[in-house]
Formats: structure tokens, C-alpha cells, sequence
């Protein structure tokens, strides 16, 4: 639905901010790099994905043409879209999942920073065309890795698991049931850089917790000795102190 002044609703406008950041790390672009081929300011481009400016129609039509994909769901496919996730998501529906959606503050242990926890955005949201949940992260110190994918959530095991799946590489973000403050916490499993080009596999644990519940979050690396840093690995602490996840060797 159009505006007078060509903007879009404010339910279209945050489809396709994510439906954006999707692209954007599917693609393993960065922002500037993109803003540039769609001949628009990385300021007008950062504001847009962060809600503090809409979407315009020229912005969205010169986005996609950048991309050679659409950033708008057709109506058509939303009409046949399936009712339920894929059997290997877990056969879930959107009612029974509706309170997951939403926008996270996530945390993980640093790779590369002892006591350090890294910082960043996770969005979880229904994708109407494609009947089941997808997920897309942004405010990465590293936008380059930057991670976009399916929400799996089998009633076998009451676990969620955010899948990237990417040339058949994947990454998984598996996350134990969600807290009364809604807060989920699990294990990440992924691949690191080791020595040269070498790829080593690495996990660490990792917390979700809704975007609401964070006043003036900070982004990227907190390092020991921040008050950030502080006040995130009290959280972070949970995972393995809640036995939400395990590590053994």
C-alpha cells in the first residue's frame, strides 16, 4: 500500500529492511558497496534498514535493480503460500510460533578476545511467501559475515535451531526454551579462521535476548573492563550457568 508521498506502510516498510538484510548477507556484500550500485548515501541506506527512515519507492526500485531481486513479496505467492513450515522445520504453523518474531540484542563469546563478548542484531520474522520463519543479522562489526536463514523448530526436542546453509556449508545456532523474560540462550556452532587459510569448526554459547529489554545497546566487540562487557557477560553467563548448553572435552 502507497502513501501519498510514495513511502511505504510501516509493515511493508520492515519486510523489506529484512527481507534487505537477508540479501545482504546471503550475498556477502557490504553496505557501502551496495549503497554505491544503487546510486544512494550508505547514510540513507543504514537509516532505512534501521527503521529511523522509510523506505521510498525510487529507494526500493533502485535497490532491486542493484540486487536483480525483489525486496516486495508478491501477492500472488502470498495467496499460495503454505500453511505449515516444512517437515524437515518441524511441521510448525505461524500461530504457534507468532512469539518468536521479533527483534533480538544478541551475544556471543569473542573468538578472538579473551573474556570479550561480541554484540550484534538478530531478526527473526514469518516469511509470508515462503510459510516459515527466516532469520537475518545485522549491526556486525564484521558486516562481511553477516548471517541470513531458516528457524527451525521440531516439537521433538522443544529446541530452535537457526540455520544458514550456504554452497552446502552450514551454520547452526541451536537455543533451549525461552525464559519467562522471553530470553533464549544455547550453543553456536560455525567455522573459524585458523592458521592461513584454514578453516577450524569452533562453538561457544550465545544469548538472545529481545531488543526491548536493552537499554542503549552497544554493538560489536565489548572488551573486559567495559561496562558493556559487564553487563553482557552477566547474561551470557547464563547459558552454561542455567545448563542451557554444555561444553565438554
Amino acid at each position: 500500500m502507497m502513501g501519498s508521498a510514495g513511502v511505504m506502510s510501516e509493515i511493508d516498510n520492515a519486510q523489506v529492511a529484512q527481507t534487505l538484510r537477508e540479501e545482504i548477507a546471503k550475498r556477502r556484500i557490504s553496505r557501502a558497496g551496495l549503497a554505491q550500485r544503487a546510486r544512494l548515501s550508505v547514510s540513507t541506506l543504514e537509516k532505512a534498514l534501521s527503521g529511523r527512515r522509510r523506505f521510498t519507492l525510487a529507494t526500493i526500485v533502485r535497490l532491486e535493480e542493484a540486487l536483480g531481486a525483489s525486496l516486495r513479496d508478491a501477492p500472488e505467492r502470498e495467496v499460495s503460500a503454505p500453511a505449515l513450515a516444512p517437515p524437515e522445520m518441524g511441521f510448525y504453523s505461524r500461530p504457534a510460533v507468532q512469539w518468536i518474531e521479533g527483534d533480538y540484542l544478541t551475544l556471543r563469546a569473542s573468538f578472538g578476545n579473551d573474556g570479550g563478548v561480541y554484540a550484534y542484531r538478530t531478526v527473526i520474522r514469518w516469511s509470508k511467501d515462503r510459510g516459515h520463519l527466516v532469520f537475518a543479522e545485522s549491526d556486525r562489526l564484521d558486516a562481511t559475515f553477516e548471517q541470513a536463514g531458516f528457524v527451525s523448530m521440531p516439537h521433538l526436542s522443544g529446541h530452535t535451531y537457526l540455520m544458514t546453509s550456504e554452497a552446502g556449508q552450514y551454520r547452526m545456532i541451536m537455543l533451549g526454551h525461552a525464559t519467562r523474560e522471553q530470553r533464549m540462550f544455547g550453543l553456536l556452532s560455525t567455522l573459524q579462521v585458523g592458521q592461513g587459510s584454514q578453516l577450524v569448526p569452533v562453538s561457544c554459547p550465545v544469548a538472545f535476548v529481545p531488543m526491548k529489554q536493552v537499554a542503549e545497546p552497544v554493538f560489536g566487540l565489548a572488551r573486559p573492563g567495559e561496562k558493556a562487557c559487564e553487563r553482557y557477560r552477566a547474561i551470557l553467563d547464563t547459558a552454561l550457568g542455567d545448563d542451557f548448553c554444555r561444553l565438554r572435552s
